[in-house]
């Protein structure tokens, strides 16, 4: 009998991560990886569903195929009994759903006989996606009233029960063959050797609900003549039935940005909401952060003009992160935001001005347009003689707004919020995905940002397309001998992906 489950020890949750889209994922699942010290995952699961994963919790990739060193079941099964033992609480991620075709039994069976406790989190499975992604019904009341799934790479142990190809091929409804690619040869030949048509409409759906997904129609005799000439690699489902025959236009292929892929320089802390709109367009958005935002060397200067605000009559932010860093100083360390009362507030963009509002502030002034130091200035210096301004600001950066106001007869004060900071080392991944030229958009949204993707990727930033933000960013990019091939119309990262959206062809 197995031992009771101990208290002392952590849980696991074996959490199934969906097909592949990273909004796929359940509630429940994005729960337990927020509380994880300890992730295991497979490399079918998406690296962006990482990101609901504590800062502090260990990653451990369980091997990619002609990559990697691949994780053997035993081992898995060993390191999460170890860690539960030691405490801490462990998710084995796993692509789709664990209990189908994911080996969750096993993994069941050595966490009951340690006496783990355990948490099965089901998972958006390939053939369900299928039906929504692909445009391909696997149920139709007309031609299909049930769905066998099946693995197509089954035990090399002889003991291991064979498929019964004979009650497959009689199978009244739609057979979706999982792990079936590299074996098509056999299964489709099995298939009709026992009885089921040639004819049989099928089709490969490849990557499903990834934003490169596949999707090619053929008949039961043709998947592994497909499979061959199109020289075909996990992961991908084959469906086999009449239901492939009213397959509708996929919306997911539809979507403008499909097939493209775009890498998101701006830093880890906003690279995500950039990352999450060109998703929603289809495309395929890898983070690689070109600078690095963290506190400022010295809080004194800050600290300093925070107990004078009541001495200023503007307090201007330049961007969003000078307003978290500063409003954060402000109620941690200075009071509340009644601090404010006597202060009026500019923001550059829209951006900076939605940041205020999470404060409950609203800015006094934005520039109706063109959101960059030149649009401000413009609307404060007609009231700027006489009056005192603090500046909240980057480490580095523009001095022309400050250079403006007082030109107009202000009195200026700066205080640096937050370091910006170039990133040194290019992810790997990123630059061999620029050098094979997988990569067909980079994403440009400040000069500094502009300065670093050079010193990181150099020449082979000419085997990808650049999109700036700004005139002043664009100006920067030609300076360093990269222009762009588009320019944001108007200065956001909404302007910035409608102008990706109008370069496409």
């Amino acid at each position: 009998m197995p031992t009771p489950p101990q208290q002392s020890t952590g849980r696991v949750y074996l959490v199934g991560a969906g097909p592949g889209d990273p909004g796929l994922i359940t509630l429940r699942g994005v729960e337990c990886l927020r509380r994880a010290d300890v992730v295991f995952y497979d490399y079918l699961v998406n690296p962006q569903i990482l990101r609901h994963v504590p800062p502090q919790a260990e990653r451990v990739c369980l091997g990619r195929h002609g990559r990697d060193r691949i994780m053997p079941q035993s081992e898995i099964n060993a390191r999460m009994v170890a860690e539960a033992r030691s405490g801490r609480t462990v998710v084995r991620l796993k692509g789709g759903d664990p209990a189908i075709f994911g080996r969750a039994a096993e993994e069941v069976e050595a966490l009951r006989a340690e006496g783990i406790s355990y948490e099965i989190v089901p998972g958006i499975t390939a053939a369900l996606a299928a039906g929504s992604h692909a445009g391909i019904p696997v149920t139709h009341r007309d031609f299909a009233s049930a769905v066998a799934l099946v693995t197509g790479h089954q035990q090399e142990d002889e003991s291991a029960p064979e498929l019964d190809y004979a009650a497959l091929a009689a199978f009244p409804g739609t057979l979706v063959f999982y792990m079936g690619i590299t074996t098509a040869g056999v299964w489709c030949r099995e298939l009709i050797a026992a009885g089921r048509s040639a004819d049989t409409p099928a089709a490969i759906v490849r990557r499903c609900t990834w934003p490169d997904q596949e999707t090619i129609c053929c008949t039961l005799q043709s998947v592994a003549d497909e499979v061959e000439k199109r020289r075909l690699r996990p992961p991908a489902i084959v469906i086999v039935g009449q239901v492939t025959q009213v397959a509708v236009e996929s919306w997911f292929e539809q979507r403008p940005l499909f097939g493209q892929t775009v890498l998101v320089t701006r830093p880890s802390e906003q690279g995500l909401e950039l990352a999450d709109r060109l998703h929603e367009l289809g495309a395929a958005a890898l983070l690689q952060p070109a600078i690095a935002i963290d506190e400022p060397d010295d809080w004194v200067p800050v600290d300093v003009a925070l107990a004078r605000l009541k001495e200023f009559d503007w307090l201007v932010f330049s961007s969003a992160n000078g307003v978290r860093y500063l409003m954060d100083r402000l109620l941690s360390h200075h009071g509340d935001v009644r601090k404010l009362e006597n202060t009026r507030l500019a923001a550059i963009g829209p951006r900076t001005a939605e940041t205020l509002a999470n404060y409950s502030l609203k800015a006094d002034l934005t520039p109706p347009e063109k959101f960059r130091a030149e649009g401000l200035a413009a609307e404060l210096v007609s009231q700027a003689a006489g009056r005192q301004f603090l500046l909240a600001r980057a480490s580095r950066g523009r001095e022309l707004l400050a250079e403006a106001l007082t030109a107009a007869g202000a009195q200026v004060t700066q205080v640096v919020t937050y370091n910006s900071r170039d990133v040194e080392t290019a992810d790997p991944e990123i630059a061999a995905a620029l050098e094979a030229r997988e990569i067909d958009w980079i994403t440009v949204t400040s000069s500094a940002i502009a300065r670093s993707i050079v010193n990181l990727f150099g020449e082979k930033l000419r085997k990808a397309r650049l999109a700036s933000i700004s005139p002043v960013t664009s100006a920067t990019l030609r300076e360093l001998g990269y222009p762009p091939a588009a320019e944001a119309a108007s200065y956001t990262t909404d302007g910035l992906v409608e102008a990706i959206l109008s370069a496409q062809p």
